[in-house]
């Protein structure tokens, strides 16, 4: 049983990751396209809303399997609240591995809950408001550090599954 959790604990990460890789290099570069200037704001709206849902359900099996992973490694509450599972090189690939999660979990709440409907707003009222363009590079450059953060705690669970960081 505990493969299963494994198992669905890699696809939850592989949508997760395939979708932002999708957003940022297949969607957005076409719609960056001259002849779409049109369509951007509301393609770019619709496919961010379709992609929320997919990347929350994505988060939230990562944290539940996750969570179910490591009470089948043996850790439990009170070796969270001792300190022991931090202990040693696997402690602390997980206490990194975390600390991004939760980085990146904080700044999708930012980007879904104010950036991205400040844009939305923004753009459904004046296309060419100048002061779109920031708003829209600030939306831009978030999603390229989630991205990248992203990458980090793949390669930290990679670390994991091989003894942690020395």
């Amino acid at each position: 049983m505990r493969v299963v959790f494994v198992w669905l604990h890699v696809v939850a990460a592989a949508v997760w990751l395939g979708s932002l890789i999708f957003l940022a290099l297949g969607v957005l570069p076409v719609l960056r396209r001259p002849e779409y200037r049109t369509v951007y704001g509301p393609i770019v709206h619709a496919v961010g809303l379709r992609s929320r849902w997919i990347g929350w359900v994505a988060l939230a099996v990562l944290v539940l399997t996750g969570l179910h992973n490591l009470a089948a490694l043996g850790f439990g509450w009170s070796h969270v609240v001792s300190g022991q599972i931090w202990a040693g090189p696997f402690g602390r690939a997980l206490a990194w591995k975390l600390v991004w999660v939760g980085v990146i979990i904080g700044l999708n709440l930012v980007h879904d809950l104010w950036l991205g409907p400040r844009v939305t707003r923004r753009w459904q009222a004046n296309p060419d408001d100048p002061s779109l363009r920031w708003v829209r590079r600030a939306a831009a450059w978030l999603g390229r550090l989630v991205v990248l953060l992203t990458l980090v705690v793949f390669y930290l669970a990679v670390m994991l599954r091989r003894g942690g960081l020395s």
